[in-house]
């Protein structure tokens, strides 16, 4: 019922018509290969990620030992593992405050199998705090990087404040090239995709994008830059519960080649609070879900278009929960329609949207949102 096969090394694309069968015969796995940056090999852990000797007992639940999936960018083919990491409010930890449970988190996501970190300038701390640390793990250099870019300029065509953007999240990250830059939120984007043109071709960047989560107000302006071809990524919300993007967004990146991050896979934890108490459903087990974060987060990657989903959380423990998700089968479409079908049937989630992001949550970095205040361990997905 759930295929599983390994991407070819051959460069792909995903067409519409790729990503309707693909969706009805089962979403692709893969083994972990190496990330390819610049022409050279992203280096891997010390060990295969969750790697176990011939006298060591493997740890339980299949998730554990089985390979990452990986996709791929499908304008080089590069691998990316198909679980990354957000770092929207749950990085944003002022240096006088405790940080060391973000150390950890980055450690055990690359420890994990997990490379990509998305940031932005825009989220307070966010860079400053995996530059830091990925500087003090020696991982710096070889995490893949997603970061975005918010600039308006004096005047139209003026580039000076994008590129203090850049420079300065160079320095934060200590890196002197970002993998991928995005357009925050369209803003500004006619002017500043010709800027990220430059940069590609001088080398600052490797691939560029735009980013949205307001699906009302980002819909088609994103679809239309995917269908004019412009985009190496696009980063959109996709969860089990704001599905939109199936419509018309992921057949048009699926066409277009261009590869798909998911923000807001768990609905900014608003997910785990409507499952709260909530058993999860016999057939999880057939797709390897030992939890609900492995059930949410493998319905958005299962889907064909999607390269990579990237949770956030500040919990060094529910790293290891999200990353199982990249192991073990995935659904296929049927087994798709169920997961939906399951959720609708519980108490509370057709009203999901109506509820404050992070529900019981606080924060205490430099961005502030109404309803939110200060903790440090609560479960922030």
């Amino acid at each position: 019922m759930h295929p599983e096969h390994s991407y070819s090394s051959k460069p792909q694309s995903f067409s519409r018509r790729a990503v309707i069968r693909a969706m009805g015969i089962g979403a692709a796995t893969a083994a972990f290969t190496p990330l390819v940056q610049g022409g050279h090999q992203i280096a891997q852990s010390q060990t295969t990620p969750n790697q176990t000797s011939p006298n060591q007992t493997p740890p339980s639940g299949s998730n554990q030992t089985s390979q990452v999936i990986t996709k791929p960018i499908p304008q080089t083919n590069e691998q990316l593992p198909a679980i990354g990491m957000g770092t929207f409010l749950t990085f944003d930890v002022l240096s006088d405050q405790p940080r060391d449970n973000i150390r950890e988190v980055i450690r055990r996501f690359w420890d994990g199998g997990g490379r990509l970190i998305d940031v932005s300038p825009l989220y307070g701390m966010s860079e400053v705090n995996v530059g830091e640390f990925a500087a003090a793990l020696d991982i710096a250099e070889d995490l893949f990087i997603t970061n975005k870019i918010w600039a308006t300029g004096e005047y139209l065509g003026d580039d000076s404040h994008a590129l203090r953007q850049l420079e300065q999240s160079m320095q934060r990250l200590s890196r002197d090239r970002i993998d991928t830059m995005q357009v925050h939120s369209l803003v500004n984007v006619e002017m500043v995709i010709p800027f990220l043109r430059e940069w590609k071709q001088e080398g600052r960047i490797r691939y560029l994008g735009v980013t949205h989560h307001d699906l009302p107000l980002y819909a088609a302006p994103i679809a239309r830059w995917i269908e004019n071809g412009e985009l190496d990524f696009v980063q959109v919300r996709y969860s089990i519960f704001e599905r939109g993007v199936e419509e018309r967004i992921l057949p048009a990146a699926a066409d277009q080649g261009t590869a798909v991050l998911v923000n807001m896979p768990f609905e900014k934890a608003r997910l785990f609070e409507v499952v709260q108490g909530q058993p999860l459903p016999d057939f999880a087990r057939e797709i390897d879900c030992e939890n609900w974060a492995q059930f949410f987060l493998k319905y958005v990657v299962s889907h064909p278009a999607v390269t990579c989903a990237i949770p956030a959380t500040t919990n060094p423990d529910h790293v290891a929960e999200n990353l199982g998700a990249m192991r073990g089968a995935l659904p296929d479409q049927e087994m798709r329609t169920r997961m939906v079908r399951h959720m609708e049937s519980l108490p509370g989630f057709g009203n999901l949207a109506q509820m404050p992001w992070y529900p019981g949550k606080q924060f205490s970095g430099l961005v502030r949102l109404p309803g939110l205040a200060a903790t440090q361990n609560a479960r922030n997905r």
